[in-house]
């Protein structure tokens, strides 16, 4: 009696407020957690091909950043190379220049590398016996360039920047698997909604699922897309 009493009072509450039945209630938590089920689904469904498309651009990243990092190394090999030539070369002129052999000072000269020879004219045009204020060696001039070093810096930039990128695209990502998570824990409520037969028990589940589905759906909007 006092659980008939209960229910009649719900009923009157509830055509109080809403000027629904439970019978109609019921029916309207049925229709919105079918409602939520297929939202649901479809912001599953996105939220795990957007998580695929950049855990995929991850591995890009990572990837470009690894082969642009070789080629980096390799340019670094070539230029550690040629500062070893231009040294001993220059080494040799000096060798030669000192012992007054005019002959071997210009065959060395002639060997010079073209990218040593600005800074060689520039450090010969400061008068380096004469100057005190003069570079003690070409090297140490701005005119002493390397491409292939530089070429060397520009791709570890390069490289840095890939995998930063990567970092990036791996946190949204994980953002996006964390978020299809939420939207498979609006499945789980709103499936449970029939197993119940309680209106207190099936609104709570409906409230629940609402609340996870909106969260999940907010996200969404503000994600980076593929």
């Amino acid at each position: 009696m006092q659980n008939q009493r209960s229910k009649r009072e719900m009923a009157e509450r509830l055509e109080g407020r809403f000027g629904l039945s439970i019978e109609q209630w019921l029916k309207v938590i049925e229709t919105l957690s079918a409602i939520l089920l297929s939202l649901a689904a479809l912001g599953t469904s996105w939220s795990g091909y957007q998580a695929g498309l950049w855990n995929g651009q991850m591995a890009t990243r990572f990837n470009q950043a690894g082969a642009l990092r070789v080629e980096s190394v390799r340019n670094s090999g070539i230029a550690s190379r040629n500062i070893q030539i231009d040294v001993q070369l220059f080494t040799n002129w000096l060798g030669a220049t000192a012992a007054n052999n005019q002959a071997l000072a210009d065959f060395y000269r002639t060997r010079f590398r073209p990218e040593f020879v600005p800074a060689f004219e520039a450090w010969l045009t400061s008068r380096p016996l004469e100057n005190p204020q003069a570079a003690s060696n070409p090297f140490e001039l701005p005119e002493y360039r390397l491409a292939a070093q530089e070429e060397a810096a520009r791709l570890e930039r390069e490289a840095g920047e890939m995998f930063d990128q990567g970092i990036a695209a791996n946190e949204i990502g994980d953002r996006y698997v964390l978020n299809t998570v939420i939207l498979a824990l609006v499945l789980f409520f709103s499936g449970l909604v029939s197993n119940f037969k309680l209106l207190f028990v099936r609104t709570t589940l409906i409230a629940i699922a609402l609340a996870l589905l909106a969260y999940g759906l907010s996200r969404l909007l503000v994600y980076p897309v593929l």
